[in-house]
């Protein structure tokens, strides 16, 4: 049978939800992040709370009504970028849509925001992420940056999007 999934936008009452997510993403693949586990794994309730209030987008994928991926989205800033972070799908839950659907789902929202394009960084040689990206027509964009504080290189990919059609 094929697994339920279903991605929902949370808001700070989530933030129970999405503190497991962020702290399994973090013990889970520590380089793909720009913070660590040890600067999160003690947060109180307001800094999570705090976390999901200053991101415009929060979104959680559920497979069969139980947590396994989350993304994030910023923006649209005034040249109509959405910048595409925070992106994590359990690893039980990988290869079943659940990340196709939380890009999809980041992708409607800066459509429907007015976004022009949708940006993302991706860890340098994190293959089965960039092929994720790919799939939905993210293209390098030839910038890569090195993270100061552990020398991880990030890839940046763009998607160009269009407003929906009325």
């Amino acid at each position: 049978m094929t697994p339920v999934i279903e991605v929902r936008r949370i808001d700070e009452s989530d933030w129970q939800v999405f503190r497991d997510l962020r702290l399994a993403a973090l013990a889970d693949a520590p380089r793909a992040f720009g913070s660590t586990l040890d600067q999160w794994r003690d947060a109180g309730e307001q800094r999570w709370r705090d976390r999901i209030a200053a991101v415009a987008l929060n979104l959680v994928a559920e497979q069969d009504a139980a947590p396994v991926g989350m993304v994030s989205g910023t923006g649209p800033d005034a040249e109509g970028t959405v910048e595409l972070i925070s992106m994590w799908v359990a690893p039980a839950a990988r290869q079943h849509g659940v990340g196709a659907g939380l890009v999809d789902a980041v992708v409607a929202w800066a459509q429907g925001a007015g976004g022009r394009q949708v940006v993302l960084q991706v860890t340098e040689g994190n293959r089965e992420a960039t092929r994720l990206y790919r799939r939905h027509g993210f293209v390098t964009t030839g910038e890569v940056e090195t993270r100061p504080h552990d020398g991880v290189r990030e890839v940046r990919l763009a998607l160009p999007v269009s407003p929906p059609r009325r």
